[in-house]
């Protein structure tokens, strides 16, 4: 599913994903439990601010809540 992603951008574009949403649906992130990086792209799996968890994926060009 594609979803919008704010993101901080430290060093790197994209570093850490901040907040995201689903059409009308705004999500507050507000833990990281972990992060993972495959060849073809970069996962975040986060807590939102609603309480549930979250596996966001950034192939490089697109976001993706898997």
């Amino acid at each position: 599913m594609k979803v919008s992603v704010e993101c901080y951008a430290g060093y790197r574009a994209d570093e850490a994903p901040r907040r995201f949403s689903v059409g009308e649906r705004q999500i507050e992130i507000i833990e990281i439990i972990r992060r993972w990086q495959t060849p073809d792209a970069r996962f975040f799996k986060i807590r939102g601010n609603d309480g549930d968890a979250y596996t966001l994926k950034n192939d490089g060009q697109n976001w993706s809540l898997e």
